[in-house]
C-alpha cells in the first residue's frame, strides 16, 4: 500500500512538473528564462534570439505576457540574447542536458542610456544616404515593393525638441518600382496623376516623444491633392559623424496610408473578387540629416 502510494505520490509530482506538457525530443532539453525590468515588473515586449556555440541562430521570439521564455533545442552549449526597446542588451552561455530544464531563471534588464538628440538649429535629409520605400498588397497574395528616387526635406530643432517642425516634398514623378509599364500607370490619372499633383509634401504639426527611442510625429500629408493627417512611428537611431566629420543624425519611420482617403481609388477585380491592388500601402522611411551650415 505504501509502494501504491509512493507511486502515485510519483505521477502527481510528474502531472505537475514544468515539463510534463513540454514534448521532449531524445537528446534534446528545454531552455528557459525571464526578462525582468529594474522594478522586478516582467517586460513582455522582450526579444529572445538563441545561437549555438559558432554563432548560428537556432530559434528566436517573443515573451509571453509574464516576460517568460521557453524552447526545446537539441542537448549542446547555446547563446541567449535578450533584448528590448528601452533596455541594454543581455547576452549568456548556457548547457542544455538530454531531458533536462536549463533555467537561466530572472534577467534583470537594465534601462538603456537613450541616445543623444541632435542639438538646436536646421537639418537638410540627405538624400544619398536616404529612402522613401513604400509596399503594396498585389493580388491579395504578393507585395509589391516601390520607393521614390526624388525627394528632399528640412527639420528645424528647437529646445524642446517637441517643438521642432518639419517640411518633406517628395517628386511623385520619381516613383519606381522597377518595372517601367506599372511605373507609368502609377504616373498616371489612375493613381498619382503627376501631371496635376507633381509632389507630394508633408508639414509636421506635433513631436511626441513615446519613451526610449521611439516619437511620434503627427502632421499634414499632401496627396494627389487631398490632405489628410498621418503619424510616422519613429525610431530615433541617434547621432554620428560621416567620412568629412559631418554631424549626421539618423531615424527610422513608418506610417500606413488608406488610398481612398487621398482618393486614389482605381481598382480592378479578379475573377474570384480579389483587388488587384491592396486597399492601404505601407511606408517605410530610413533617413539621415545633416546640420545645415
Amino acid at each position: 500500500m505504501i509502494g501504491r502510494w509512493l507511486g502515485s505520490r510519483t505521477n502527481r509530482v510528474q502531472r505537475t512538473s514544468p515539463l510534463a506538457a513540454v514534448f521532449m525530443p531524445p537528446s534534446a532539453g528545454v531552455l528557459a528564462c525571464r526578462a525582468l525590468d529594474p522594478v522586478n515588473e516582467p517586460v513582455r515586449h522582450a526579444e529572445f534570439a538563441v545561437t549555438d556555440a559558432m554563432g548560428r541562430p537556432v530559434v528566436s521570439g517573443g515573451a509571453d505576457p509574464f516576460g517568460s521564455f521557453m524552447t526545446t533545442v537539441p542537448a549542446g552549449e547555446y547563446r541567449l540574447a535578450v533584448s528590448a526597446e528601452g533596455y541594454t542588451p543581455y547576452r549568456a552561455t548556457t548547457q542544455v542536458a538530454e531531458n533536462s530544464l536549463a533555467s537561466l531563471g530572472d534577467v534583470m534588464l537594465q534601462v538603456a542610456r537613450p541616445p543623444e538628440l541632435p542639438g538646436p538649429g536646421d537639418w537638410e535629409i540627405e538624400s544619398a544616404h536616404s529612402s522613401i520605400g513604400f509596399t503594396a498588397r498585389h493580388i491579395g497574395l504578393a507585395r509589391i515593393h516601390g520607393r521614390f528616387k526624388s525627394f528632399a526635406g528640412v527639420i528645424r530643432i528647437t529646445e524642446p525638441l517637441e517643438q521642432s517642425a518639419m517640411h518633406v516634398v517628395i517628386d511623385a514623378a520619381s516613383i519606381d518600382t522597377n518595372m517601367r509599364m506599372r511605373d507609368d500607370h502609377l504616373r498616371s490619372a489612375d493613381f498619382l496623376d503627376v501631371a496635376r499633383f507633381p509632389t507630394l509634401e508633408f508639414y509636421s504639426e506635433r513631436f511626441v516623444h513615446k519613451g526610449g527611442n521611439r516619437w511620434a510625429v503627427t502632421g499634414a500629408l499632401s496627396l494627389h491633392g487631398v490632405t489628410r493627417t498621418v503619424t510616422l512611428d519613429t525610431e530615433y537611431l541617434g547621432l554620428g559623424n560621416g567620412m568629412e566629420g559631418e554631424v549626421r543624425a539618423a531615424c527610422r519611420a513608418t506610417t500606413e496610408l488608406h488610398r481612398d482617403d487621398f482618393t486614389v481609388s482605381w481598382q480592378t477585380m479578379l475573377a474570384r473578387g480579389i483587388a488587384v491592388v491592396g486597399p492601404s500601402i505601407k511606408v517605410d522611411l530610413d533617413v539621415q540629416v545633416v546640420r545645415k551650415g
